[in-house]
């Protein structure tokens, strides 16, 4: 997070991504998303890469064409209540370098990335496409100033209902500080739309460990309302709910069918990384039932 230039930060985290799949015992991780897939019960023998067997142990099968480029769409959080950190930088600021990670890894993958961002409403919008320009391009929005408002994750998923038709990969970025049921409702109507989805939540450590040392007056960033906060009185009740909002968001997840992961701004950069390559093979093991249910 110390490298100025946003596009090398990216190609650290990525490039320092595959020097690991390289020297870890998981070997045949790294090509997944290009020309290979791991082989589930039910494909055809007749696609399985022998010499890749040999070399590996695994069985990997030889992707189709239909399941090598895919739409990916990146959802950025940009209300006030991003610009909070106390680890050096903001949550805006992480989000914003797990989007361009996001972005790199997939441009290098052949996939169409695009992105979008949001406060209360919709702001910018840039189309799902494929290649370097396109990258570039995402970089450009990404580096914009965000003044931000209020954050509201309800209208912003239901207009991005309307604007993406067409099937793809969801990946929403944000701290998801409001009310989990204004969530379940847009969810599933991208879920019904064919969309896979993935949240990733954006946390502060201090949010979750509540470190206010002494009594003191807090500003809202988002409203300006000013509370006074006692910690001795505060931190129980604090994080009772912290953990309440945070199993709330879990199960409406569960229930949509919406992968759930929590990144804390303290944590590697890479576990984006993970996260998207678990939505993808989701992606791909849905894709194979529905064209075997289509067959039958």
């Amino acid at each position: 997070m110390r490298i100025k230039s946003l596009k090398l930060r990216a190609k650290t985290v990525v490039e320092g991504f595959f020097a690991g799949l390289h020297r870890s015992p998981t070997h045949g991780s790294s090509i997944e998303f290009s020309e290979y897939r791991a082989y589930v019960p039910g494909d055809d023998l007749r696609n399985l890469d022998w010499k890749l067997y040999a070399r590996s142990d695994r069985y990997f099968i030889k992707k189709f064409e239909d399941e090598t480029n895919r739409r990916c769409y990146l959802i950025v959080d940009q209300s006030r209540s991003m610009n909070y950190g106390t680890t050096g930088y903001s949550k805006m600021e992480y989000a914003r370098t797990v989007a361009a990670t996001l972005a790199y890894f997939l441009t290098l993958q052949r996939d169409a990335v695009g992105v979008l961002t949001f406060d209360q409403e919709l702001g910018d919008f840039v189309p799902a496409k494929l290649g370097p320009k396109q990258f570039h391009q995402i970089l450009v929005e990404l580096s914009r100033p965000a003044e931000g408002r209020g954050t509201d994750l309800e209208a912003p998923l239901r207009q991005i209902v309307s604007v993406v038709p067409r099937r793809g990969l969801m990946i929403l970025m944000s701290d998801l500080l409001a009310p989990a049921e204004t969530l379940q409702t847009q969810l599933s109507a991208l879920r019904a739309r064919g969309h896979e989805v993935v949240l990733l939540r954006i946390i502060d450590p201090a949010e979750i460990e509540f470190s206010l040392p002494d009594p003191a007056m807090i500003v809202d960033s988002e409203t300006g309302r000013q509370i006074y906060v006692d910690p001795a009185v505060a931190k129980a009740r604090y994080t009772e709910r912290f953990n309440s909002h945070r199993r709330e968001m879990e199960k409406t997840c569960e229930a949509t069918g919406v992968g759930f992961y929590e990144m804390r701004t303290d944590q590697p950069l890479d576990r984006a990384l993970s996260s998207l390559i678990d939505a993808k093979n989701r992606m791909g093991k849905s894709a194979r039932r529905t064209n075997r249910g289509g067959a039958r």
